[in-house]
């Protein structure tokens, strides 16, 4: 480790923190619908988008309603990305005459996408046309992104609200978040990465000649614009293959670091939102606290994992960091922390290839994501997943005094605390209930390509990332057969609606709930004392969850790498 990793460290927080006051009272206000500097060109579009779609802006939805209509827009977003993919090589834009993805593939990829998750079992520019590229993936990339925003807030509103029925209008959330957040950001963000070099163009793939005389296909296409909402909106999904380790999708140092600038922007904002809708901006600078506090505690670890490099090749008197699988413009702390980020934030990008990784400094994106999207997370989620742990810390803390607990004026009663523990319950289901399957199935093991614990880590890996919404790859696993396709879109499904349906039920319960005030019994949550119980909370549920399987995969493998014994392929 060194000084200058530790200040681009400092520099990145800095900088995220600066964002959050601006582009939370930003967002606060286009979702209250007050007056903001877009809306003089957005309001008159605004309007037009609600009565071409029929939708009442001044009519709100009960819990139940807000979330049937979010099953319903994910339905058609289905049925629209699965026919491009299954259409592309008779759909206009494929200049490469792409062939038309198999069916077990365009399932996985549509969930995938559909779920913010964008996990990827192909070669973007190898396998899709551009229309698949822009009409099917960007755009889901888009309203994923929203929608995972419109929750959020329609759970904030239930802690806000008092004796309401509603929590919010679906469809007006999802139309203002894209309308006024995320479709300006992008215009200005991929302006940017085309200055860094990035292409966006809808030309044919380019060919040259080597120095050697050979020939070779440069893949280029709408670039920028998919790259753009893959990190704002904390989707992941990348137009190659090689993510943003390729030169064209993160060129230069400057466009790796913005980019993960990007990452965390948005997510650690809502936080602040949370804070203004409830009445009181410390809650939500406590909430990310607990989310800085895990946040710092994995760099460190991951950072200080890679800067050490490892025991084999000291014993051979190479001293050094971990280099292997990292670009050379990034360097360890750019690759490091890049995967840090990445995997807090459930983005799902990446810039190294994390199956190179030491055993250590692959745990750590591992943990983040076993923690349940609630370090940053997808923009939305992120918040919603954080303040489903909120509710079973605060009945911790009632168990401790005996006394109904209270959270920003709403009794945390038994029916939240259900519900809490049903969303956090489907994460590890998915993640420990696949992998437990895959490693005793013959056919899916041979599709690993390390032995022993590091093996198993690729596999946990795998359904860890689905599971969670993350996407990111391990490596090392070859994912596109019939099980991984199948089992991977299960877990991803479930990874995100089944944490959803509950939260929702949250939000609609706190609603109609009566404001209790404040008491000399009451357990103040905006201090250190909040964020310390909230954080122990965490690792102690994530802990008794998720040792018992890290134990088989990265920490006996960190231990074997101490006594000198490697997994390498075919060893």
């Amino acid at each position: 480790m060194t000084l200058n990793g530790w200040i681009q460290v400092a520099l990145f927080c800095a900088i995220v923190l600066a964002l959050v006051r601006p582009l939370g009272g930003y967002m606060t206000r286009v979702f209250a619908g007050e007056r903001t500097l877009l809306s003089p060109v957005l309001k008159p579009v605004e309007g037009a988008l609600y009565a071409l779609a029929g939708v009442d802006a001044r009519r709100e939805q009960t819990w139940l309603g807000y979330t049937l209509a979010m099953l319903a827009f994910h339905v058609g977003g289905f049925v629209l990305l699965y026919a491009v993919l299954r259409l592309q090589d008779v759909l206009p834009f494929n200049p490469q005459a792409m062939a038309a993805m198999p069916a077990d593939l365009s399932l996985n990829t549509t969930v995938s996408f559909l779920t913010n998750t964008n996990w990827q079992n192909y070669g973007g520019e190898s396998t899709l046309s551009y229309l698949s590229q822009m009409l099917g993936l960007t755009h889901q990339n888009f309203l994923s992104a929203a929608t995972g925003i419109a929750l959020s807030l329609a759970l904030v509103r239930g802690f806000s609200r008092a004796s309401a029925q509603t929590v919010g209008n679906f469809w007006v959330d999802v139309t203002r978040c894209t309308l006024y957040v995320l479709l300006p950001a992008c215009v200005v963000f991929t302006l940017f990465l085309v200055w860094q070099g990035i292409p966006q163009t809808l030309g044919a793939s380019v060919d040259a000649t080597t120095l050697e005389g050979a020939q070779q296909t440069i893949a280029v296409g709408p670039v920028a614009s998919q790259v753009a909402i893959k990190m704002l909106g904390t989707n992941g999904g990348g137009f190659f293959n090689a993510n943003a380790a390729h030169p064209f999708e993160n060129p230069t140092a400057l466009s790796n670091f913005v980019q993960m600038v990007a990452i965390f922007a948005l997510g650690a904002a809502l936080t602040n939102v949370f804070g203004r809708m409830v009445g009181d901006e410390r809650q939500g600078w406590a909430i990310l606290a607990a989310m800085g506090v895990l946040f710092l505690a994995g760099v460190v670890v991951a950072y200080g994992a890679e800067a050490a490099g490892t025991p084999a090749l000291h014993a051979l008197g190479l001293d050094g960091g971990n280099m292997e699988g990292k670009e050379v413009r990034f360097g360890i702390l750019g690759s490091a922390l890049f995967a840090v980020i990445t995997t807090a934030a459930s983005c799902g990008a990446v810039n190294a290839m994390h199956d190179s990784f030491t055993a250590l400094g692959g745990m750590i994106p591992l943990i983040n994501m076993e923690l349940g999207e609630i370090i940053i997370g997808g923009v939305g989620a992120g918040l919603y997943g954080m303040l489903v742990f909120v509710v079973i810390a605060m009945f911790v803390a009632g168990l401790m005094v005996g006394r109904t607990p209270e959270y920003v004026g709403k009794k945390i009663e038994a029916k939240e605390v259900k519900m809490a523990m049903l969303a956090i319950l489907v994460l590890p289901l998915m993640m420990l209930g696949f992998t437990a399957i895959a490693t005793v199935l013959p056919a899916t093991v041979a599709a690993i390509s390390n032995p022993g614990p590091h093996g198993f880590s690729e596999i946990l890996y795998a359904f860890t990332s689905a599971a969670a919404n993350n996407g990111s790859a391990f490596g090392g696993l070859s994912g596109n057969t019939l099980f991984y396709n199948v089992t991977l879109a299960i877990g991803m499904f479930a990874g995100r609606f089944f944490m959803i349906v509950p939260a929702m039920a949250i939000a609609g319960s706190l609603a109609a709930k009566k404001t209790v005030p404040a008491s000399a019994g009451t357990f103040p949550t905006h201090g250190g004392l909040f964020v310390g119980l909230l954080v122990a909370v965490i690792l102690i549920v994530g802990g008794l969850t998720f040792f018992p399987a890290l134990s088989l995969g990265p920490i006996v493998e960190h231990l074997a790498a101490i006594a000198g014994q490697s997994f390498g392929a075919g060893s």
